[in-house]
């Protein structure tokens, strides 16, 4: 811990990156998939989210602001639970919102229902 997150102790680390910047990501990541926009979208703002956590250490504890490691660290935590986030609700949001076409594989995933293939040819032929 002493060359990523050099000033630091790890109480701090574990309450600003993983519980404030972490709870962060998940309302993020779930905000992002409710309204419907690509994953791509988190990228960018869990770049915004690294840098408000790395002043939050700066400002709290007196950490390094401008340390490129720690920030990178940070900004792949981020968007990591912010995917899993984004992912797991879009995979609610299908089951939801379609159940006639779509049934549920997992926490993270979705699958289509067993003979709708069928359903929708005979829609279609008669």
């Amino acid at each position: 811990m002493t060359g990523l997150y050099a000033n630091e102790s790890p109480l701090p680390i574990l309450f600003v990156t993983g519980l404030l910047g972490g709870g962060a990501a998940w309302l993020a990541g779930r905000a992002i998939a409710k309204t419907w926009r690509p994953m791509w979208h988190i990228v960018a703002y869990m770049a915004l989210l690294g840098a408000a956590v790395r002043f939050v250490h700066f400002a709290l504890f007196g950490a390094d602001l401008l340390t490129a490691l720690s920030y990178a660290v940070d900004t792949v935590f981020l968007i990591a639970i912010a995917c899993l986030a984004w992912r797991v609700t879009r995979a609610t949001q299908m089951v939801t919102q379609y159940p006639w076409l779509y049934e549920r594989a997992g926490p993270l995933s979705w699958r289509e229902r067993r003979g709708t293939e069928t359903r929708a040819t005979d829609a279609i032929s008669g």
